[in-house]
């Protein structure tokens, strides 16, 4: 070895042997953890450490410092899991914090379904504005963007995104009239779709059980998907039928992906009433056929065997042309009430009746009125509350949309448990609690809530994975993460890699649990310790911090992200 070689090499042996003997800082280091990266992979026990908002190192760290240790022992240290179905559009305006999602270790909520909260034109403002319950809020904003950025400014502990509604466009346009919009309408709609997938929405949205989304045809949808493909947007939809129609359904939402070339998402996929339980294997055998195809379609679902919405889906559409307002005087003339509470009793296939669905108004709880006057009727079922009014239970559905000013909130009893754990088993799944991110406290105590709100993702944890071993823990958590992220298109999030943002959970595989019901919904769930949104510690021992890191997170079609 020549003397500049050994020179060198010993040179290179000195600065090693310092860099090993000196300690690295960091803000963060979680140590001895079951380290659970979002991949499906098991677990691996080791570190790992965070700087600012970033993920800096993983693996075994003995040398290195935090500003703040963590000893993980015996717990899982995984992504924030994703809700791919939030309506927490409203309740992070009251609170920031997010409590019902955040416990249970959501670091991102994704809304959307249908409906968005912009664009925006004057007349919507103040319809949203006269419609508002408890929560009262100004409506600084205008655009869909606008709203997720005065989110982040007000203060929120969960990272916020969006799909664009296809609702919104069209009641933008044409508000609420049974109709297809004309040519020039239909341009306006695609402008709107292609100024929200720039600001960075995650695609188009459609819900299409509901007036006025009830009234778009397949085209309709179609056009606005194809700007959303031309981003790499997501068609995401709750199916014009989940029952009698579902198979139906399903060919439409292939037709859309298919023809306007975008991928696709079924919200909450369910066979829904007791006669269309056996159609799960039809709708597998439909998705499966479709990806063979090079369709891209997959589904998300919520853990429980019932869903909730208001009681505009045990009523016809045409009843509800217009708004509410329309609904309302409509149902106060006798002719129509007579015809609406006959067509209410019918299984129908020409729209998704969930009061038959049901198969019974004992199988109906209402939980969400406007009207003070009426909450003493919360947690009771319709059929309750027909005995107590001396009525027919659609005389009393009827009565009530009138005299609470709304569509009351409405838990219906629909799904097989057996198809839910089917459900939970399909690859492509993912997973949305369908609710917002309330808290047991203040104004949220007015209504009940579906016990999602509160439990939907530990229920998953601790019922169907610990409990009944219907899925590994790792693959949970890949659909909770990395599928969820992957589907949605959105960069640095959703695994566990040097480089990503740091949303990350701690939580206790023995013990996370849901405990809220149907008759106590507000209860929060247990076993996450600690939850961690861009690098901010926002729970802590189980706790919120009031710390709000969240942010938005924009899909693929904004430029700079």
């Amino acid at each position: 070895m020549s003397f500049l070689s050994k020179f060198s090499f010993l040179a290179i042996c000195f600065f090693l042997s310092c860099g090993c003997s000196q300690s690295i800082s960091y803000d963060l280091i979680i140590r001895n953890a079951s380290i659970y990266d979002g991949s499906g992979s098991v677990p691996v026990n080791g570190d790992l450490a965070v700087n600012a908002d970033t993920i800096a190192a993983i693996g075994a760290l003995p040398n290195a410092t935090g500003k703040l240790e963590i000893d993980a022992q015996g717990m899982a240290l995984s992504p924030g899991f994703i809700n791919m179905l939030s309506w927490a559009t409203v309740s992070l305006i009251a609170d920031g914090r997010g409590q019902s999602d955040l416990r249970q270790g959501v670091t991102l909520e994704v809304m959307g379904e249908g409906s968005s909260m912009g664009p925006l034109n004057e007349t919507m403002k103040q319809a949203m504005i006269d419609n508002q319950g408890d929560i009262k809020f100004e409506i600084p904003w205008t655009s869909l963007a606008e709203y997720l950025q005065h989110l982040e400014d007000k203060g929120v502990s969960i990272n916020v995104a969006s799909f664009f509604g296809a609702t919104t466009a069209r009641v933008h346009e044409i508000s609420y009239e049974d109709r297809a919009p004309t040519r020039e309408e239909m341009d306006r709609m695609k402008v709107l779709a292609r100024q929200a997938m720039e600001e960075g929405a995650l695609g188009i949205g459609s819900a299409l059980i509901y007036a006025p989304a009830f009234y778009a045809t397949t085209e309709e949808l179609i056009e606005l998907s194809k700007v959303a493909a031309e981003y790499d947007g997501m068609f995401i939809t709750h199916m014009r039928s989940e029952g009698n129609k579902l198979l139906e359904g399903i060919d439409e939402t292939i037709r859309i992906a298919k023809e306007a070339g975008i991928r696709a998402e079924i919200y909450h996929l369910k066979a829904a009433g007791q006669k269309n339980w056996g159609k799960l294997d039809a709708v597998m055998a439909k998705l499966d056929s479709a990806r063979k195809q090079g369709i891209d379609i997959a589904t998300n679902m919520y853990n429980y065997v019932a869903g909730a919405t208001g009681l505009d889906a045990a009523m016809p559409p045409w009843v509800q042309e217009g708004g509410y307002t329309e609904w309302s005087r409509r149902l106060q003339d006798p002719a129509i009430r007579k015809k609406v509470a006959q067509e209410m009793k019918v299984d129908a296939l020409d729209w998704e009746n969930l009061y038959a669905a049901a198969g019974s108004a004992e199988n109906l709880i209402l939980v969400g009125f406007k009207n003070e006057a009426l909450r003493e009727y919360t947690g009771k079922s319709l059929a309750e509350v027909a005995r107590i009014r001396n009525t027919s239970p659609e005389e009393a559905a009827i009565d009530l949309v009138i005299e609470d000013g709304s569509r009351v909130g409405t838990v219906y009893f629909l799904m097989s448990e057996d198809n839910v754990k089917r459900q939970i088993q399909m690859p492509n799944m993912t997973f949305g609690s369908d609710a917002g991110a309330l808290a047991a406290e203040g104004v949220f105590l007015n209504s009940n809530s579906h016990p999602r709100a509160y439990g939907n993702f530990a229920r998953l944890l601790g019922k169907y994975v610990r409990d009944e071993k219907v899925i590994p823990l790792e693959e949970a958590i890949r659909k909770l993460t990395s599928l969820s992220a992957e589907k949605l298109r959105i960069k640095k999030r959703g695994s566990l890699q040097v480089g990503y943002y740091a949303d990350l959970i701690i939580f206790d595989p023995d013990e996370i649990q849901d405990h809220a019901t149907f008759e106590n919904p507000h209860q929060y769930a247990t076993g996450v310790k600690h939850v961690f949104v861009n690098g901010g510690h926002v729970l802590k021992d189980g706790v919120p911090t009031g710390m709000m890191s969240g942010r938005v997170v924009y899909g693929p079609g904004k430029a700079d992200r």
